[in-house]
């Protein structure tokens, strides 16, 4: 990780339903601001210019309560803001622009930024199922060299070390059933990969798990191969709680799908003609 994606990565946190945010408490520190008026004159700045890009300063400068000890047991509210990516790159915009880590912000804000745009909007040009599953297949596959690669720092070393890991996080999202157990609900052989037979929502659920489960490796620097399992154990089971309480299938539940590979050699053919 560089110096620039370090600083803010670090700060990041995942809310209730897996969405991302960065505290303004955090970020006033991290940007190296000495008085809480003076930053506060730069996020005002921030949201009007996100209200004159046509989109809602509340939806990404919401107002949380922050509880602080003002002695003898007793508290106050002091206020923070759960900040977007979107809202954090605003501020850096405004932020006084003669400090480094504001310039180390600029770039990381505005490439990530930039990165989730592109995401998003070459997934909203998929029009069929099967176009969606190739996509979400190869994220899949990539992020998935990033986890082993941020569990190996992590401990998880030998292959079959890395297998467990797995495990653990198929156990936090699927209710307890492992690798083997989801070829026996799914009716898979053991030859036939559990990733190439998944549909796009449950793609797309174990590749939230994948990356979340990445990042907060990375950002709480867990050490020990016990600490990972149950660090992916955490995230999955997360996930899955994510899903009911937005009411949808549980990932056990859906359906099993035809082999990608069949679907790519399909598309494959389909170019040739």
């Amino acid at each position: 990780m560089n110096k620039q994606s370090a600083i803010f990565e670090q700060i990041k946190k995942t809310n209730e339903i897996g969405q991302e945010y960065w505290s303004a408490r955090e970020l006033f520190t991290a940007l190296e601001y000495i008085k809480w008026d003076k930053f506060l004159n730069v996020i005002t700045k921030a949201r009007e210019a996100c209200e004159n890009s046509g989109q809602s300063a509340q939806n990404h400068f919401p107002r949380v309560e922050k509880m602080v000890e003002i002695g003898s047991g007793a508290t106050r509210d002091i206020g923070d803001l759960h900040l977007t990516r979107y809202a954090c790159y605003l501020i850096i915009q405004n932020a006084y622009p003669s400090k480094e880590v504001v310039a180390l912000g600029q770039t990381y804000f505005a490439i990530q930024t930039r990165k989730q745009e592109l995401l998003e909007d070459a997934f909203e040009k998929l029009g069929s199922e099967e176009e969606k599953r190739l996509f979400l297949r190869k994220e899949m596959a990539e992020h998935n060299k990033q986890l082993a690669d941020a569990a190996k720092v992590a401990g998880v070393i030998q292959p079959q070390e890395y297998v467990i890991f797995q495990n653990y996080g198929y156990m936090g999202l699927y209710n307890g059933l492992d690798a083997k157990g989801i070829h026996k609900k799914k009716g898979l052989k053991k030859s036939q990969g559990i990733l190439d037979h998944m549909g796009s929502t449950e793609l797309a659920a174990n590749l939230f798990r994948a990356t979340q489960t990445e990042e907060k490796l990375k950002r709480d620097k867990v050490k020990g191969k016990d600490n990972a399992n149950q660090t992916h154990l955490e995230v999955g089971k997360k996930v899955r709680q994510t899903i009911k309480d937005l009411g949808g299938t549980m990932p056990e539940d859906l359906p099993t799908t035809e082999s990608i590979k069949k679907v790519e050699g399909k598309k494959k053919k389909g170019i040739e003609k």
